[in-house]
């Protein structure tokens, strides 16, 4: 059994550095691909100064329900995304995930999934989580095959969620309870 909390196969997760991540996340939304997997909200630009303002903002809150981290490749130590899980009420014991790889060269090889499993872990011992939701485009086979990998299950659908390049997607709603994560 792995001993490190946050190191899976793949990666390894880090504390939040508001600089780094300021830099590394206007360098990424940058790229139309990337973020259009990642967010339903219009494409914006915004500077690094200005990320890492709000990152900033965002750690001073006293009562965390946000635990956000880095995700660095165990192999050459390189910043290739973030991953966090946001509680929303506490008396619930559940939480959303939200994941992504801005480096693209690290697509499509499991650090996305191995990620996936070091964060389930964290928040099912960790936190003594019940359950953990994401929202995924259903246009997003790749991301969909890596949460099935995590353990993931199509828990219901939003039809037509999503209006890009002229086009409305789906939005899957998928969910794994702890149970399921030790199965």
């Amino acid at each position: 059994m792995n001993t490190d909390l946050f190191r899976g196969e793949l990666v390894r997760l880090t504390a939040e550095e508001p600089e780094l991540a300021g830099k590394a996340f206007a360098r990424w939304d940058r790229d139309s691909e990337y973020y259009r997997l990642l967010d339903m909200d219009p494409s914006q630009l915004w500077s690094p100064k200005k990320i890492k303002e709000w990152i900033e903002k965002d750690l001073e809150k006293e009562e965390p329900n946000e635990f956000f981290f880095h995700m660095h490749t165990l192999e050459g130590d390189h910043h290739i995304g973030f991953i966090g899980l946001f509680v929303g009420a506490w008396s619930h014991r559940d939480a959303w995930v939200g994941i992504g790889i801005g480096e693209r060269n690290y697509w499509n090889n499991g650090y996305g999934t191995d990620a996936m499993r070091v964060i389930l872990r964290y928040g099912f011992t960790e936190l003594n989580l019940h359950r953990v939701t994401l929202g995924v485009f259903a246009y997003n086979q790749r991301a969909i095959r890596s949460y099935e990998k995590a353990g993931f299950n199509v828990e219901g659908r939003e039809r037509d969620r999503l209006h890009r390049d002229g086009e409305r997607a789906d939005c899957l709603i998928m969910g794994i309870l702890r149970e399921e994560w030790q199965g």
